[in-house]
């Protein structure tokens, strides 16, 4: 048996997802973001720091797969109402945040738009395993 093998399956999922008619450029720059929002809030996600063979220090990152889906924009707004009814934590991303340059006028762009008027092209969420399948029901894994 590996030490792979003797490690439990975590209790918690992490997964994006993106809205399938993004450009490249774009769907890396909101996934970035996004995570960035459940390692800020979940630090308990967080592994250990790395280090190669000659000793080479690396930052820490999640100790667990963070699992990339896409789906069409209304699976994208059905996918986030069903995150909020199950209270998992999330991360937001709108098409707003393309064109602004800093952290406040992101948190302005989301907060001058009511939460059913947000245009989404972006979703990070976490928590219990089956209440993240559920929240994401129709995404497809990220090609």
């Amino acid at each position: 048996m590996t030490k792979n093998d003797e490690t439990p399956r975590p209790a918690t999922k992490i997964a994006v997802l993106l809205r399938d008619d993004l450009p490249a450029w774009q769907r890396l720059n909101a996934t970035a973001f996004l995570v960035s929002g459940i390692a800020a809030a979940c630090g308990e996600l967080i592994g250990e720091p790395y280090e190669d063979a000659d000793g080479t220090e690396y930052l820490p990152m999640f100790g667990q797969p963070v699992l990339v889906f896409e789906g069409g924009k209304d699976l994208l707004t059905a996918a986030h109402a069903r995150a909020v009814d199950r209270g998992l934590g999330m991360a937001v991303f709108t098409s707003e945040l393309f064109a602004t340059g800093n952290d406040a006028d992101n948190r302005a762009a989301v907060r001058a738009v009511p939460r059913a008027g947000l245009d989404l092209v972006g979703i990070a969420v976490h928590g219990p395993r089956n209440s993240v399948d559920k929240a994401l029901k129709g995404a497809r894994m990220h090609p």
